[in-house]
């Protein structure tokens, strides 16, 4: 039923961007499923204007590369993995830099990927994030210039740099601020629920929210 369902909604899509002069590319349509935790991996293709489409382990959209069980490993690696080439590359011409240069090239090439899309990473265990930690803890080290087992906190403080993990809480915070402010996006607003008290009281201004449920619906 869902591979079914998939297939129509590809083909309507596909029958709008003909109407506009354009072309679905089926060479790089990716289809990746999300199955609810405990509930079967849906293992089927579908298809669309002749053309198979399989089922994919992993699947990046907007630089971020999202897996069946969204754990974000796969997303983690990929990021890890550009870093760490980045900090390569500056450390063979660091000796021609400044610290200041060497700073700023570091946050544009490194500490730019720690943090983006980061809030999508929240709640996931310290094990999970730590390959991020160890490349800002490499970064740091890079901009002072220190070995590789240097104590890194002092650095991080004195660069002004919150670990990983506090990274990701300050951005999800951010945007849960903005929500509630109403400067986020509509559709972030959207998912949050101011907390409202059966009587007046002076806490009623606290800007609290009202958590969700977690029971499925139904």
């Amino acid at each position: 039923m869902v591979p079914a369902h998939i297939s129509a909604c590809l083909a309507d899509i596909s029958a709008w961007m003909s109407t506009h002069h354009l072309k679905l590319n089926l060479g790089k349509t990716e289809l990746l499923f999300l199955p609810a935790k405990g509930s079967p991996m849906i293992d089927a293709s579908i298809t669309v204007e002749g053309s198979i489409v399989s089922p994919s382990q992993s699947a990046r959209s907007l630089g971020v590369t999202l897996d069946t069980q969204l754990c974000f490993s796969s997303h983690i690696a990929a990021i890890a993995r550009t870093c760490r080439f980045s900090l390569h590359n500056l450390r063979m011409i660091q000796p021609f830099l400044t610290k200041e240069a060497t700073q700023l090239l570091v946050q544009a090439l490194v500490i730019s990927h720690l943090d983006y899309c980061n809030s999508l990473l929240a709640g996931l265990p310290a094990c999970a994030i730590k390959p991020l930690q160890l490349v800002q803890n490499a970064a740091a080290r890079l901009v002072f210039n220190q070995p590789k087992f240097t104590h890194v906190t002092p650095l991080l403080s004195s660069l002004h740099w919150l670990p990983i993990a506090a990274r990701i809480r300050f951005k999800s915070l951010v945007l849960a601020f903005q929500a509630a402010r109403g400067t986020a996006p509509r559709y972030l607003q959207s998912l949050i629920t101011p907390y409202t008290l059966p009587r007046l009281l002076r806490s009623a201004s606290s800007g609290k929210l009202t958590a969700p449920s977690l029971r499925a619906p139904g």
